[in-house]
């Protein structure tokens, strides 16, 4: 289970989406408001955004660099992370605290966002490793990182489909996930909460808010969310 928030629009400071805001996830870090699932998140963060910054200094075609920030600690003890952040500027960020399924390891590599080198994902959830093909990719034993590289090998143009699958495979299972790849963002309801902030500035979407603007909206469960320079785009699942 975790926590997680994405954003897409103009640059901004990974500062302002993650440390800043009065219930951001640094504070879900140690005090959720809206998480159903486990109290707190101590086993781990992420951040991953995409290099817009060098892209505008590359040739032209070459696509933006996915850098990334994990640790196997509370997200609230890293000073050098809090030191660097507000110099961070990205227009596509997804980052993540963990609070690890009980049996799972807590090592770096187990915290979100994964990547295939072109997509950040986040899954907030649980779900049956066996429900799952085996894969040499994934960056780590736990069930996340394996859903993760399962996802990545059927595309993520077939998200919405995968996660009905797996979800018919494993009753049980909670598969909210958050993907970007620098010009969208795809996310999914199954079992856990999801909420989208519209700015003039760009689109949020978080486990939860990260302050008090009424703007803020619920996203329903067991939808596909898509965030492109068209706007966003809500779907049903099937069987929703």
């Amino acid at each position: 289970m975790c926590r997680h928030i994405g954003w897409l629009g103009a640059p901004v400071t990974v500062s302002s989406l993650v440390l800043d805001p009065p219930s951001g996830l640094l504070v879900q870090s140690y005090s959720p408001r809206r998480q159903k699932h486990g109290t707190i998140n101590a086993d781990g963060w992420g951040v991953g955004f995409f290099d817009t910054w060098g892209l505008e200094r590359s040739d032209a075609g070459e696509s933006a660099g996915v850098r990334r920030w994990r640790s196997d600690k509370p997200l609230w003890g890293d000073a050098s992370f809090a030191s660097v952040a507000p110099a961070l500027r990205s227009g596509c960020v997804v980052a993540a605290v963990r609070s690890a399924t009980v049996g799972m390891p807590i090592e770096p590599s187990a915290s979100a966002p994964f990547t295939d080198g072109t997509w950040l994902l986040s899954h907030n959830g649980i779900v049956d490793r066996a429900v799952l093909a085996p894969s040499a990719s994934a960056e780590s034993t736990v069930d996340s990182a394996v859903l993760a590289s399962y996802i990545f090998e059927r595309g993520l143009d077939a998200l919405g489909e995968v996660v009905v699958e797996v979800g018919a495979r494993d009753p049980g299972a909670r598969l909210n996930i958050l993907a970007g790849n620098g010009s969208r963002l795809l996310a999914t309801t199954w079992g856990d909460t999801l909420f989208v902030l519209q700015r003039a500035d760009g689109i949020v979407l978080a486990s939860e808010p990260y302050d008090e603007d009424p703007s803020w909206r619920d996203i329903p469960d067991r939808h596909l969310v898509e965030v492109s320079g068209a706007g966003l785009t809500l779907t049903p699942l099937e069987g929703s």
